[in-house]
C-alpha cells in the first residue's frame, strides 16, 4: 500500500501529462482484458456446441463461473491490503490467469456424457485458475491507478479515462480475434490466442515495475515464508473453485453466506472504527453496491443468452456471433471521452447529475435495451430473423448505461473508502458484480427452451427479456427518486487527501472524475 514517504507519481517521468506508471498498468490491463473477453466471447458456444450442454445448463455454468470471477477480488483485495501489497497480488494473479487460459486450449473430443471425458476436468481446472487469478488482479490493479495520484488530483479523471480505454481496447480486440479464430479454426486456437495475450500482459507488468515507484508494495516488510504461504492459499483457492464450478448450486449458497458476512464486516468496521462522515460514506457506497446488482444481472446476458440469441435468431450474415461481443467495448472507446467531456461541461454549469442519479439512469437504460430488442423482434414477426440493427441498439443502450454506472461506481468506491479499506471496498463492489452475474445465469437459464421449435424458443427468450427489462426500468426510476438522500451521505464537500501533511483543500462534487473508471 502506498505511503506518504513515497516519491510523487510523476518522479519517473510523464507521458501525455500522466505518470509513466499509468501506462504500464494500461498495457497490463489491456492484455488481461484481451484474454478474458476473448475467452468469454467463446465460452457459451464452447459449452453448448463442444461439451453439448443444454442452454439452461450452460447458462448456470456460465453464471457460476462469472460470479466466482467477481467473488474472489474480495479475498484478493483483503490479502493485498494486509500482507502482499497490490503489486505482488497482481503479478501472482497474472501467472494464474496465463496458466488458466493456456489450459483452456486442451479441448478433447466433443461429446455428451462429459463426466466420462477426463479432459472436462482440465477444463474445470482452467476455469478455476482464471477465477482465482482474476481475484488477485482485478481489484488491485484498479487501486494501483489511484495510488499514483493524490485523492484530489485533478488529473485522476483523465487517468481513469486512459485506463478505461486500455480495458476496452483489449476487450474489443480480444472478442474479435479470439472469437473469429475460435469459431472459424477451432476452439483451441481461440483460447490459445487468449493465453498469449495474458502472457504479454504479465511481461509488461513485470518489466514496468520500476516506474510504479513503490506503489502497491507490501504494507510491512514481507518475509519470504509468509509471502509463499499467501501463494499457497491462492492455489488452495484454485482447488476450492475447481470443485465449486462443477457444483454450481453451491455457488448460490456461497454467495448468500459470504455476502452476509462481508456486508456485516464492512458495516461493523464503519460503525465501530470510523468517524461519522467516513461511516456515512461507507453506507452510501453500500447503497451503490447493492443497486448495481440489478444492472449486472441484465448487462451480463451479453455473454450468455444474448450471445446465443444473436447466433440463432438474428440476421447477421456470415459474421460469427461471438465477434458481436466486441460491440460494447467499441462503443465504450467511442463514447467514454464524450461522457467524460459531458460530465465536465455539466459540472461547470452546475447541472451534472449526482453519482446516485447516474446509477438510476444506468439501470433504466439497461432495461430499455431489452425492451427495444423485444419490440424490434416482434415488429418483424416471430418467424423472421431479427434485424441485426437491434443488436447494435441493445448494446448501445447497455453501453450508455454502463458509462453512467460502472465508471461512476468504481470512482465512488475509490473516493469514498478510507485508504486502509480501499481494496476491501473495491472487492465488495466486485462481489456485487458476482451476485449480479449469478442472477444473470439464472435469467439465462430461464431463456432455455430446447425441443419446442425455433419460433417458440425465440418467444420464450423475448418474454423473459420483456419482463426483466420492465422491472429494471421501474427500479432505476426508484433509485433516481431517492438519489438526493444518498448524495448527502457522501459528504463530498469535506473530502480530503489521506496525507495529513497535504495542504490541498480542493473540493470535488460529483465531478468529472467519475466519468471514466474501469469496468469489470
Amino acid at each position: 500500500m502506498a505511503s506518504k514517504a513515497l516519491p510523487h507519481g510523476d518522479s519517473a517521468g510523464t507521458i501525455l501529462g500522466h505518470p509513466k506508471g499509468l501506462f504500464v498498468l494500461f498495457f497490463a490491463e489491456m492484455w488481461e482484458r484481451f484474454s478474458y473477453y476473448g475467452m468469454r466471447a467463446l465460452l457459451i458456444f464452447y459449452l453448448t456446441k463442444h461439451w453439448l450442454y443444454s442452454d439452461s445448463e450452460a447458462g448456470i455454468i456460465y453464471g457460476a463461473y462469472t460470479a466466482l470471477v467477481y467473488i474472489t477480488p474480495a479475498i484478493g483485495g483483503y490479502m493485498a491490503d494486509k500482507v502482499l501489497g497490490q503489486r505482488k497480488a497482481v503479478a501472482f494473479g497474472a501467472v494464474l490467469l496465463t496458466l488458466g487460459h493456456f489450459f483452456m486450449a486442451f479441448e478433447g473430443e466433443a461429446a455428451a456424457g462429459n463426466e466420462d471425458n477426463p479432459v472436462i476436468y482440465v477444463f474445470w481446472l482452467a476455469l478455476a485458475l482464471i477465477i482465482v487469478g482474476s481475484g488477485f488482479l482485478k481489484a488491485n490493479i484498479s487501486v494501483m491507478v489511484g495510488q499514483l495520484y493524490p485523492r484530489t488530483d485533478v488529473r485522476r479523471d483523465g487517468a481513469y479515462t486512459i485506463f478505461y480505454m486500455g480495458i476496452n481496447l483489449g476487450a474489443a480486440i480480444g472478442s474479435l480475434l479470439c472469437g473469429y479464430i475460435g469459431e472459424t479454426y477451432g476452439w483451441a486456437y481461440g483460447f490459445g490466442l487468449a493465453g498469449i495475450g495474458m502472457l504479454a500482459g504479465l511481461i509488461v507488468f513485470t518489466l514496468g515495475k520500476g516506474v510504479l515507484l513503490g506503489r502497491g508494495e507490501p504494507p510491512k516488510v514481507l518475509a519470504k515464508t509468509r509471502e509463499w504461504s499467501m501463494y499457497a492459499i491462492g492455489f488452495g483457492l484454485v482447488a476450492v473453485c475447481w470443485v465449486l464450478i462443477q457444483y454450481q448450486s453451491v455457488v448460490g449458497i456461497l454467495l448468500g453466506g459470504f455476502g452476509l458476512l462481508l456486508l456485516a464486516y464492512v458495516i461493523f468496521t464503519a460503525v465501530v472504527k470510523l468517524p461519522a462522515e467516513d461511516r456515512d460514506r461507507i453506507f452510501a457506497a453500500l447503497f451503490l453496491i447493492t443497486t448495481s446488482i440489478v444492472f449486472w444481472a441484465l448487462f451480463e446476458q451479453a455473454g450468455s443468452s444474448l450471445n446465443l440469441f444473436t447466433d440463432r435468431h438474428v440476421d447477421r450474415g456470415a459474421v460469427p456471433a461471438s465477434t458481436f461481443q466486441s460491440i460494447n467495448a467499441i462503443y465504450i472507446i467511442l463514447l467514454a471521452p464524450i461522457f467524460a467531456t459531458l460530465w465536465t461541461w455539466m459540472g461547470t454549469k452546475g447541472v451534472e447529475p449526482s453519482s446516485p442519479l447516474k446509477f438510476g439512469l444506468g439501470i433504466v437504460q439497461v432495461g430499455l435495451g431489452f425492451l427495444v430488442l423485444v419490440w424490434g423482434a416482434n415488429s418483424v414477426g416471430i418467424d423472421v430473423p431479427t434485424p441485426v440493427i437491434f443488436i447494435f441498439l441493445i448494446y448501445l443502450l447497455h453501453t450508455t448505461g454502463e458509462l453512467c454506472l460502472s465508471p461512476v461506481g468504481l470512482s465512488a468506491m475509490n473516493r469514498l473508502a478510507p485508504a486502509h479499506m480501499a481494496s476491501l471496498i473495491m472487492g465488495t463492489w466486485f462481489f456485487a458484480s458476482a451476485t449480479g452475474n449469478f442472477a444473470a445465469g439464472l435469467i439465462a437459464a430461464a431463456t432455455g427452451a430446447e425441443g419446442v421449435g425455433e419460433a417458440a424458443g425465440k418467444q420464450v427468450v423475448l418474454d423473459v427479456y420483456g419482463t426483466v427489462g420492465g422491472y429494471a426500468v421501474a427500479i432505476g426510476v426508484g433509485v433516481m427518486l431517492i438519489s438526493p438522500l444518498i448524495k448527502k451521505l457522501m459528504h463530498l464537500d469535506t473530502l480530503q487527501d489521506d496525507d495529513a501533511a497535504s495542504e490541498a483543500e480542493e473540493v470535488f462534487g460529483d465531478g468529472p472524475e467519475e466519468a471514466a473508471k474501469p469496468a469489470g
